[in-house]
C-alpha cells in the first residue's frame, strides 16, 4: 500500500511558497505585451523585444549572480530576489497611475525580474538539494512539476479573465503580491536549514588558525573571483553524464518555445481560430504535466531513473512535428490538443526525473552555479532560436518553420546521457501520492 509520505514542515513551506508566486506568474502572462499594446500603443517590434530582448539580458546579467550565490546562505537570497520582483514589479502599477509609464520601464523590469529569476532557481535547487534527502528529491521534484502544470492550467484563463475585467495593470499587481507572499513564505522556514557554505577547494592550513583570523578567512573564501564566472558551464560540459542531458534540454526548450510564436500567428491568423479557442488548445493539455509528473515516481520505482529519463525524453520530441498539420476547425484544434496532451505529459514525467538526475550529479558545493549556468544558456537559446525561427518563418511561412523545428527536434534524442548516472540516487525509494 502506498502512502503519502510528508517531506517536512520546511519542504512544505518552500512548496508553499513555490506555488503562490507560480500562480501570480501565471495570473500576469502576456501582461506586459498586453500594457505594451493597449496602454503604450507600440508596434510589433517592440513587442518582440520585449519578449526577446527583456529575458535574455536578464540571463546575462544573473550569470555573475551564481557563483555569488553559491557561498552564501540560500534562504536570504531567494528572500532577496522575491522581494527584488515584487518591489520591481510594483513600479509598473505605480507609474501606471502617476501616468509615467513608459516602454523603456518595462524593458528594465523584464530584465531585473529575469536576472532574479534565475537567482531564486540558483539558490532554490541548492536550498532543496541540503533540505531533502536523496532518496526523497524525485518526490519533492515532481511535487514541484506538477504544481508547474496546475497553475500554467488555471493561471492564464483565470488571468485572462482579470485582465478583460481590470485590465493587465492589475494581474502585474497580483503578481508582485505573489512573490511578496512567497518571501513570507520561505522567511516562515526558519534558518536551521540552512547554513553558511565554505568553498570545498579552499586549501586548508597546517596549523590551525587562531579564532580572531576565522572571519577574515571565511569572508576571502567567499569572495567572488573571476573564474567563478565560467565554473557552472566548467562542471556541466566536463560532466559525461550531465553535458549531453544540458545539451538536449536547451535544444529541445528553445526548439519548442521558437515555435509558439509561429503556431499563433498560424492558427489565429491564418486559419481563424478565435483566441479563446487557441488558449483552450493549450490549457487543456496541461493535464498532461499533473498526469506525467505523478506517474514520474512510479515510473522510477519501477524501471530505474536512467531508463525513464531516456524513454521520456525520446517520447517527449516526437511530437511537435505533428503541430505542423494543424488545419481549421474543430479537427484542426483537436489535433493540436491531442499533440499538446502527448508532449506535456511527456514532459511531465521528463522534467523532475531530469532535475533529480542534474542535482545528484553535482556537488553541493556546485548547484547555485550550475543551475544558475543552465537557466541562463536555456533562456539566451530561447530567445536566439525565437529570433531565429522568427525570420525564417518570415521567408517560407510559419507551418514549414515549425516543421522543421519538429523535424529537428526528432534527432534530440541522439543527445540523451547513455551512461549510467555516476551517484546514482537510490531508485527504489519509497513511492509516494
Amino acid at each position: 500500500m502506498r502512502t503519502k509520505r510528508s517531506l517536512g514542515r520546511e519542504f512544505r513551506w518552500l512548496w508553499a511558497a513555490y506555488a503562490v508566486s507560480a500562480v501570480g506568474t501565471w495570473l500576469a502572462f502576456d501582461a506586459f505585451p498586453l500594457i505594451a499594446v493597449l496602454v503604450l500603443d507600440v508596434g510589433p517590434a517592440e513587442v518582440s523585444a520585449l519578449a526577446a530582448i527583456g529575458p535574455a539580458v536578464g540571463a546575462a546579467v544573473a550569470v555573475p549572480l551564481g557563483p555569488w550565490v553559491e557561498f552564501r546562505r540560500k534562504r536570504p537570497v531567494m528572500i532577496a530576489m522575491d522581494l527584488v520582483r515584487c518591489a520591481a514589479l510594483l513600479t509598473v502599477p505605480a507609474a501606471y497611475v502617476l501616468d509615467l509609464l513608459t516602454f523603456p520601464q518595462l524593458l528594465l523590469v523584464s530584465v531585473v525580474v529575469a536576472a532574479a529569476d534565475i537567482t531564486f532557481t540558483a539558490a532554490s535547487g541548492a536550498y532543496l538539494k541540503a533540505l531533502v534527502p536523496p532518496g526523497d528529491l524525485l518526490v519533492a521534484n515532481g511535487r514541484f512539476e506538477a504544481t508547474t502544470w496546475t497553475t500554467t492550467m488555471l493561471g492564464p484563463p483565470l488571468g485572462g479573465a482579470a485582465i478583460g475585467l481590470f485590465g493587465p495593470v492589475l494581474t502585474v499587481l497580483a503578481n508582485a503580491i505573489s512573490f511578496l507572499l512567497s518571501a513570507v513564505g520561505i522567511r516562515a522556514i526558519g534558518g536551521g536549514t540552512d547554513p553558511r557554505p565554505a568553498r570545498a577547494e579552499a586549501p586548508a592550513r597546517a596549523e590551525a588558525p587562531a579564532q580572531t583570523e576565522a572571519p577574515a578567512q571565511t569572508e576571502a573564501a567567499s569572495r567572488l573571483r573571476p573564474g567563478d564566472l565560467l565554473d557552472g558551464w566548467r562542471h556541466i560540459l566536463g560532466s559525461p553524464a550531465l553535458r549531453p542531458l544540458f545539451l538536449n534540454t536547451v535544444l529541445v526548450n528553445g526548439l519548442i518555445m521558437a515555435t509558439a510564436p509561429l503556431l499563433m500567428v498560424l492558427m489565429v491568423g491564418e486559419l481563424g481560430f478565435s483566441p479563446w479557442q487557441y488558449g483552450l488548445a493549450f490549457a487543456v493539455p496541461c493535464a498532461g504535466g499533473l498526469i506525467g509528473s505523478r506517474l514520474s515516481r512510479r515510473l522510477v520505482a519501477r524501471y530505474g531513473s536512467h531508463r525513464v529519463l531516456l524513454t521520456a525524453g525520446a517520447l517527449r520530441a516526437c511530437w511537435s512535428l505533428g503541430l505542423a498539420f494543424v488545419h481549421p476547425g474543430v479537427s484542426g484544434l483537436v489535433l493540436v490538443m491531442a499533440v499538446e496532451l502527448g508532449l506535456i505529459t511527456c514532459a511531465g514525467v521528463f522534467n523532475p526525473v531530469s532535475a533529480t538526475y542534474r542535482l545528484n550529479e553535482t556537488p553541493p558545493d556546485r548547484v547555485a552555479r550550475t543551475l544558475s549556468a543552465w537557466s541562463a544558456t536555456v533562456k539566451l537559446t530561447i530567445a536566439a532560436l525565437t529570433a531565429l525561427w522568427g525570420l525564417l518563418a518570415a521567408a517560407t511561412g510559419p507551418r514549414l518553420a515549425i516543421a522543421l523545428a519538429g523535424l529537428l527536434l526528432l534527432a534530440t534524442p541522439l543527445l540523451l546521457p547513455r551512461r549510467q548516472p555516476t551517484r546514482p540516487a537510490p531508485d527504489n525509494a519509497p513511492t509516494t501520492a
